[in-house]
């Protein structure tokens, strides 16, 4: 059986990215059923005020999982909780213990200031936590840490030193910025929480692929590539759902008829 793909619909993409990207919540709500339709059973969304913006208000988050669950979108339900949503890591941990509605995960990147506390801050309102850490890529202090900033642990020694290891409430998504063998051959040692591996952009297909040789939960989505693995634009989330499970299909059998 295929590993289990996630779809991020529209990342920090917006109108101006191709007819592809969902924007407004009826959009975002017809995304997410054709995508699920399609094989998804992840769904991850960047929840956006009516101007655009991303937000973590209750205001905002609580309708937008209100009205997917309503038309029917049952796979669980993520949410991106970082910087470009609410810089200041004080006031993320305040939006999140105002919601109202519940997604099933969220998003916490561990290169963001603050990412521990608002890791345990989910996890204390039962919400599940996917665990970003980039890898192969800038590492350094992350985003939002300032000029000034004296480098640190980076994020993956972040996660590490977390001690939280809850294997049915923390996953590792890895982004990697391509598709090294090596990389994920270093993840064995890692504590065992469930992997789940994306890129983005060029790398995107690629790592797809060595996750779905891997056996790790992949990701894909117009929130990380605007294109099919054949170089043509994709017309939608479901599109590249589709695409996704016939890489994870075909890798799936070509490790059964190697054994």
């Amino acid at each position: 059986m295929p590993a289990p793909v996630l779809v991020s619909l529209n990342g920090g993409r917006g109108g101006a990215d191709g007819v592809a990207v969902p924007v407004s919540p009826p959009d975002l709500v017809e995304s997410a059923l054709a995508a699920v339709a399609a094989g998804a059973g992840e769904v991850l969304v960047h929840p956006r005020t009516p101007c655009g913006r991303e937000s973590l208000s209750p205001r905002v988050v609580g309708p937008l999982l209100e009205a997917m669950r309503g038309a029917g979108v049952f796979v669980p339900l993520s949410v991106s909780a970082g910087i470009g949503a609410e810089p200041d890591p004080a006031r993320r941990l305040e939006r999140v213990r105002s919601w109202t509605v519940l997604p099933d995960r969220a998003v916490v990147h561990f290169a963001e200031p603050g990412a521990e506390e608002l890791a345990q801050a989910l996890l204390a309102r039962g919400v599940a936590v996917d665990a970003v850490v980039p890898l192969g890529g800038e590492g350094g202090a992350g985003p939002g840490a300032g000029p000034d900033a004296e480098p640190g642990p980076g994020p993956l020694e972040r996660f590490l030193a977390w001690p939280v290891r809850d294997p049915a409430r923390i996953r590792l998504a890895v982004e990697l910025a391509a598709a090294d063998p090596a990389l994920v051959a270093g993840l064995r040692w890692l504590p065992p929480v469930p992997l789940l591996l994306f890129g983005r952009g060029a790398a995107a297909w690629p790592v797809l692929r060595l996750a779905a040789r891997c056996g790790a939960a992949t990701r894909t989505g117009v929130g990380d590539v605007l294109h099919l693995p054949d170089g043509r634009p994709a017309r939608s989330n479901a599109q590249l759902v589709a695409a996704a499970r016939e890489i994870s299909a075909a890798a799936g059998a070509a490790t059964a008829g190697s054994r």
